[in-house]
């Protein structure tokens, strides 16, 4: 005896088929959809809007350093241009007597003039910094060999005046002027590209009250502050610092060196 078999008509299995189709192209956009999800899509600000970052971004590699090697309320100061007899030494007076560290950023032409200033600003405990031999604001504009010139003789100059043994930790460009080649260069010779976040404008010789002003109030923890123990008259510089060492230790700030 024969069973016969019975088959579904043919509408029925075109409808399961469409079924399975819809289903399928379902499953496609929504995994499409999730992993658009997932990426980042760039946004378009409005015309005339900044545009905000979403996280703060690392820092650029080589970039000059603008804050203080430890986090918190810590400060490094730092003085260019010298060094000078008649300043550098009144400034590390004033740094002893508040327990106070700093950085020197120092001219070629004045290591070679004064190597022994070189020695007492180290046998002090502070940070040697090259500050090219000529103090070339135009640098950027030189030659690679011209700038190599200026920052490895300065860096010579130092180290003759130090005896050799003592580190030099960072470059400091002429006028904040950086480049490209400035940086790769200081950096081949082992110097930290080091710039500044408060500039007091002592180079203006705007009176030591102003100078005293500009730093209060643009100092903040971590803060970089730019000075000058040479160049010029700086006698200005020297009585503000007199007034600024105790206001930091009294507004809880500790002295540090800039971050390498």
């Amino acid at each position: 005896m024969r069973y016969q078999v019975l088959r579904p008509p043919y509408c029925y299995r075109w409808a399961v088929l469409i079924s399975v189709v819809l289903v399928t192209i379902s499953l496609i956009i929504s995994l499409s959809w999730s992993g658009a999800e997932g990426s980042p899509v760039a946004s378009h600000p409005e015309p005339g809007q900044p545009i905000r970052a979403t996280s703060t971004p690392p820092p650029a590699p080589g970039a000059p350093v603008r804050t203080t090697a430890r986090q918190g309320r810590f400060v490094a100061l730092t003085f260019d241009d010298g060094p000078d007899p008649a300043y550098t030494p009144k400034i590390l007076d004033l740094l002893a007597q508040h327990g106070a560290v700093a950085t020197f950023c120092m001219v070629g032409t004045q290591v070679r003039r004064h190597p022994e200033l070189v020695e007492l600003v180290v046998r002090r405990g502070m940070r040697l910094c090259d500050h090219t031999v000529s103090h070339d604001e135009e640098l950027p504009k030189r030659n690679e060999a011209r700038i190599s010139a200026d920052i490895t003789g300065a860096l010579s100059d130092l180290r003759l005046a130090a005896d050799g043994d003592v580190p030099v930790p960072y470059f400091r460009a002429p006028g904040g002027n950086w480049s490209e080649t400035i940086i790769a260069i200081a950096s081949r010779e082992g110097m930290a590209p080091l710039g500044w976040s408060v500039d007091s404008r002592d180079w203006t010789l705007p009176g030591s009250p102003a100078i005293v002003a500009t730093v209060r109030q643009a100092v903040h923890p971590g803060a970089v502050i730019l000075l000058h123990d040479g160049g010029g008259q700086r006698r200005q510089t020297v009585a503000a610092l007199a007034e600024l060492l105790p206001w930091l230790v009294a507004q809880g700030y500790q002295f540090d060196f800039p971050a390498t």
